[in-house]
């Protein structure tokens, strides 16, 4: 898989930005909330997700988060700056974390898919709501609790088959998204939901693959970017605009990474491979390998943007697992602004 050619335009945005809009604030007392569902149900209706609201919704706060983190450290996102808001989805995550120790993996003869993570993901689906409600608060009512709880369950992998992909990635970016078009979270917390929630949700995301074994849910292997997610490539390429020091040619050079990793969501994805791959980085993470032969972050962060929504976004086995609310619509868009 090639890194996409970037076109001409405007570095990190997804075609210019009148293309996807931030995603609109509906009025929760108005608003008829639902439980997502699929509808994508075969190959035809992925024209009907690409003009779905739910795929211009996407695609725009990719974009403005991608914008938001533009040249940013981690350092510069600490957490005295985080909004009460951004601190109370956060805590959410730390106690999904928190069960991981209480519900160890089991001794299994098979390597992949410990069966602990079912007891796991039980829990999640038990507390969900209980979850969202605490971090809401009784300002909203129930059926927009039962709505987004849909996308949180989604968001950390598959009960049966024990994977975990970039569909459930798309969830927990769904999850978010929905966070802000009920105005829970707000535009001044963009920045922050990338490099404070986000991450956090990735970190939590990698100690439950590495914890009970899940298995990359339709991974490409070494010809894909990563075997469980992307959107930290695409962010934490963001981060790296408009400095100097550090060039893609730097990413397979695991001896000057360390430094990094602190700095940049991108760098710790590194990290994170090169701990659970062995061998030469050209043969582990191919793909990779070849983008570190771009020469600017711009190209590579629009280059991993048109990747997504070539490698991702148009994929059968992917978006026929995405569920579809009143929030994340999967009704078309009527105009584009």
């Amino acid at each position: 898989m090639a890194l996409p050619k970037l076109e001409r335009g405007p570095p990190g945005r997804l075609g210019g930005p009148r293309s996807h809009p931030a995603p609109e604030i509906v009025d929760v007392e108005k608003h008829a909330f639902t439980i997502p569902q699929r509808a994508v149900l075969n190959v035809t209706d992925i024209q009907k997700w690409e003009k779905s609201k739910a795929y211009h919704d996407l695609l725009g706060f990719i974009t403005v988060l991608n914008d938001s983190v533009r040249g940013k450290k981690m350092s510069q996102s600490p957490p005295d700056s985080m909004s009460d808001n951004v601190k109370k989805v956060i805590e959410v995550l730390e106690e999904m974390d928190k069960w991981i120790a209480e519900i160890p993996a089991i001794d299994q003869p098979q390597r992949f898919g410990n069966k602990a993570f079912r007891d796991w993901f039980q829990r999640l689906q038990e507390k969900s709501e209980d979850l969202v409600q605490g971090m809401l608060g009784e300002t909203y009512p129930d059926s927009a609790v039962k709505e987004l709880s849909v996308y949180l369950v989604e968001s950390v992998g598959n009960k049966t088959r024990i994977d975990y992909g970039t569909g459930h990635e798309m969830a927990y970016i769904f999850f978010l998204c929905c966070l802000y078009k009920i105005g829970f979270l707000k535009k001044e917390d963009y920045c922050t939901t990338a490099l404070n929630i986000f991450n956090k949700y990735v970190i939590l995301m990698r100690k439950l693959q590495n914890t009970y074994n899940m298995e990359p849910a339709g991974s490409q292997g070494v010809w894909s970017i990563d075997d469980y997610q992307f959107i930290p490539f695409v962010w934490g390429s963001a981060q790296l605009l408009d400095q100097a020091a550090i060039e893609p040619r730097h990413i397979p050079e695991a001896d000057r990474n360390v430094k990094w990793v602190e700095e940049y969501m991108f760098f710790q994805c590194i990290a994170h491979i090169n701990t659970v791959k062995t061998g030469p980085f050209s043969e582990h993470s191919n793909v990779l390998w070849g983008i570190s032969g771009v020469q600017f972050w711009s190209k590579v962060n629009g280059g991993l943007i048109k990747m997504y929504k070539a490698e991702v976004l148009p994929k059968f086995p992917i978006i026929q697992h995405v569920l579809f609310g009143s929030l994340m619509s999967i009704d078309p868009v009527t105009a584009l602004t």
